[in-house]
């Protein structure tokens, strides 16, 4: 084992401080099936008032929350459209069209699209051929285009123009928390143009688990039933969320220290000429770079770095993702840095 390592394959890799421990040894439960967990309860109403919705309803993962959105919000055989790399369509095991039978169609470049691209790709209802467009998704951040923001002003021209066309609208807020800190504003302001949202409590705020899906209480209400036919209704799981209660009451604010470690994090790598990174990207805390084509491959680079310390993951074949988080300093993110530059200089072991 490397003398010194350090976890930056994602910041769900977190573990529970000592003082959430306490807090989810110490919290009142009862069986959330039957309505009947009163930690889970205040969650959900904490969380429907910070996202300015009516409702909201706890679920063990974020992509259970997106999976019961699509049901609730599509119908099988539905179109729905979502940026290009979205968490939707490439990390989620193909679920969308197991559990909702929907298909996506990507638009746009960069994590991001327009409402004018979000109009010229919408299949009106109705079509001999087409499937019928009912849905638009945003991801915010957006992983895969290196934890951007999506502009504001863009997500409610492309909400606006869903609305007068018939089309519901979901916000995939896994890491919403992260863009709110990022640019000032409340989550609220970033979930009000959409029908349905998600948040994670498992990511930057440190939660060993949970996500809520906030909307109407129509919305919500329906949710109830896909959340129980996935397997999601659970017992005594205020547990989770006395973490997530944490979460939000202590590790909100430190999440611009994620955002500035990442920032470090990529300027050092930038700077090396060993990567290639679009330092206009770094707005969060995900660092995504690439690899020069006369050096290591993406598998052959992760293995140099976890042998040298350093824990990242693959994205591409040559393209890697860096995730700051509450678990790791400004110090260790720094000493990372040189860490994979030494690593990008080795070379694999010839037989």
């Amino acid at each position: 084992m490397a003398a010194f390592e350090v976890d930056l394959r994602s910041d769900t890799v977190t573990r529970p401080t000592e003082a959430m421990r306490r807090a989810m040894a110490a919290a009142p439960v009862g069986d959330d099936q039957f309505g009947e967990d009163p930690t889970i309860n205040a969650l959900q109403e904490r969380c429907a008032a910070l996202l300015g919705k009516e409702a909201a309803l706890w679920t063990p993962t974020g992509t259970m929350a997106n999976q019961v959105a699509l049901r609730v919000l599509t119908r099988p055989g539905d179109d729905v459209i979502v940026s290009r790399q979205s968490h939707a369509v490439w990390h989620e095991a193909g679920a969308s069209a197991a559990n909702a039978g929907v298909q996506f169609t990507e638009i746009g470049d960069r994590g991001a699209f327009t409402a004018a691209e979000f109009l010229a790709a919408r299949k009106p209802r109705g079509h001999a051929l087409y499937a019928p467009t009912s849905l638009v998704e945003i991801e915010n951040t957006h992983n895969r285009a290196g934890g951007i923001v999506v502009p504001q002003s863009e997500v409610v021209r492309v909400c606006q123009a869903a609305r007068d066309h018939g089309v519901a609208s979901y916000l995939d807020g896994s890491r919403l928390w992260n863009a709110a800190v990022a640019i000032g504003l409340p989550v609220s302001t970033l979930a009000a143009p959409f029908d349905a949202v998600s948040v994670a409590f498992s990511k930057g705020l440190g939660a060993p688990g949970g996500s809520v899906l906030a909307g109407s209480r129509e919305v919500v209400e329906r949710a109830v039933r896909s959340r129980r036919m996935l397997g999601g209704a659970m017992r005594q799981v205020g547990i989770f969320a006395a973490a997530a209660v944490h979460a939000l009451d202590c590790h909100l604010d430190r999440l611009a220290d994620d955002h500035r470690n990442a920032r470090e994090l990529a300027e050092r790598l930038a700077a090396s000429g060993r990567f290639t990174i679009d330092l206009a990207t770094v707005q969060t805390n995900i660092v995504i770079f690439h690899l020069p084509e006369d050096g290591l491959d993406a598998a052959t680079f992760v293995a140099a770095a976890r042998a040298a310390g350093v824990l990242i993951a693959a994205f591409g074949e040559r393209t890697v993702r860096a995730v700051t988080h509450l678990d790791v300093t400004r110090a260790q993110c720094l000493d990372a840095a040189g860490r994979l530059i030494e690593a990008s200089v080795s070379r694999p072991a010839t037989r």
